[in-house]
């Protein structure tokens, strides 16, 4: 049976979940691939680091570049993180000919087209499969599975943080920064939270699936990115109300803009909207991920699981070794590559032109005439209001008001809510979600 050696940079929790799993099933994928499978070494920080599973200590170097220079080794695993060393790591082994499996979304959100001709310069793959959503196969899919499809729109709940946090506001009514301290204890959340709950996390990965889905890739910092810390508990409890859930979205989608005479304009955005409560989106919770994908061909399908840990990133990173084994066993020669450019002259539309619905809270005086002014300043602006929703409170007293707004570009809306912002009675910051009703 040909074999085939891998080396690994990164030794951690998803490292040592890799080796752990490999240990567990790795006769279960020679036997289904044909081809043995070998660890020759495994570069990490300290030998005697704590890890989640034990690793062969004759396995460990703290060198990184032996395992990007031993000629033995066909294949690098790269789980270090980060777009500093990680970069030279990756371009190292490409540059030495080595197949290259990445769970580094950062990195390929920041230089993923340079990381691809990089691999192509030398003949080789880069597979990225653990990038996003963990143990969901999604990238295959796009790439393989749904590669007949053009596709309408991608919605993704890709953060599971993020998802726990919401999931624990809504089911149980608490406040954003209780829940946010408890995750941190149960390790759900890092200290900083800043990477999840701003939402960066999630840009990096809706970048990466907007990029395979419209063919051009995604420049990071055209992704419009909000995070969670605005969503409150009272947010929460009107979006229920109204028949909706709020959870933070990565969206891709063919924007719905003024000039739809422009062609492959996406907008690629990622931010907390109400979706319909009925919607299975809706009822992913806790610290769960999915994607949901509408293709023009095979209609809506969902894709459900565990978005990160151990031992979910390690069935990706392997099914990735399993296919560059496959390429290795019929001369490098690949089957799939990583990114295939279709759409050269693709564009991601700012927000600003972007249309949508939208949940706005305002904190006003109860007395008369102040819905009247609000209305006429979104009247102005050529903005309609579709419903509104007051609690009773006592005249004179500040009290929510609710309205939700019918289709509008974000800038007009934007520039109306500045304006109401500066009326007398508007007591708050306006809160403003966008409405997704995932049709």
């Amino acid at each position: 049976m040909q074999q085939v050696n891998l080396g690994m940079i990164g030794g951690g929790t998803v490292g040592s979940g890799v080796f752990h799993a490999w240990q567990k099933n790795g006769d279960l994928l020679a036997a289904r691939l044909g081809i043995k499978i070998s660890f020759r070494k495994i570069a990490v920080k300290a030998i005697d680091e704590p890890r989640a599973y034990p690793i062969a200590p004759e396995l460990l170097t703290t060198q990184w570049q032996e395992v990007v220079n031993d000629p033995e080794i066909q294949i690098v695993i790269e789980l270090v993180g980060g777009t500093g060393i990680a970069k030279t790591m990756v371009l190292g082994a490409l540059a030495q000919g080595k197949t290259v499996v990445t769970a580094n979304k950062a990195l390929l959100s920041a230089h993923g087209p340079e990381l691809f001709a990089a691999a192509a310069k030398s003949g080789v793959n880069l597979y990225y499969e653990a990038s996003v959503c963990g143990g969901i196969p999604i990238i295959k899919a796009l790439r393989e599975g749904l590669v007949a499809n053009q596709f309408p729109a991608i919605y993704g709940i890709v953060n599971g943080t993020c998802n726990y946090i919401l999931s624990r506001m809504k089911f149980e009514g608490a406040d954003f920064a209780t829940v946010l301290a408890e995750a941190q204890k149960q390790g759900y959340a890092e200290t900083p939270p800043d990477l999840d709950i701003d939402g960066h996390d999630a840009a990096h990965k809706t970048g990466i699936l907007g990029s395979l889905a419209h063919g051009f890739w995604v420049n990071h910092h055209q992704i419009h990115t909000e995070g969670i810390r605005e969503v409150s508990k009272i947010d929460m409890e009107f979006a229920a109300k109204l028949g909706y859930t709020i959870k933070l979205l990565g969206i891709v989608k063919q924007a719905a803009v003024k000039n739809p005479g422009r062609k492959t304009l996406v907008q690629v955005s990622v931010y907390p909207a109400l979706i319909p409560s009925a919607h299975v989106l809706a009822n992913v919770n806790q610290v769960f991920n999915a994607v949901f994908v509408r293709g023009d061909i095979v209609g809506d399908t969902l894709f459900y699981g565990r978005g990160a840990g151990k031992d979910a990133t390690a069935s990706a990173v392997l099914s990735d070794v399993a296919d560059a084994a496959q390429d290795l066993k019929h001369g490098n020669q690949m089957r799939v590559p990583p990114f295939v450019p279709t759409a050269q002259a693709g564009k991601v539309v700012p927000l600003d032109e972007v249309i949508s619905q939208y949940y706005v809270r305002f904190s006003v005086v109860d007395k008369p005439g102040v819905l009247a002014k609000i209305a006429a300043i979104f009247a102005a602006a050529n903005i309609g209001i579709s419903s509104v929703f007051q609690p009773e409170g006592d005249e004179g007293a500040s009290v929510p008001l609710i309205l939700m707004i019918h289709d509008a570009p974000n800038a007009a809306m934007r520039k109306a809510l500045a304006r109401i912002a500066k009326l007398p009675a508007v007591k708050a910051k306006p809160v403003m979600f966008r409405v997704e009703n995932l049709e």
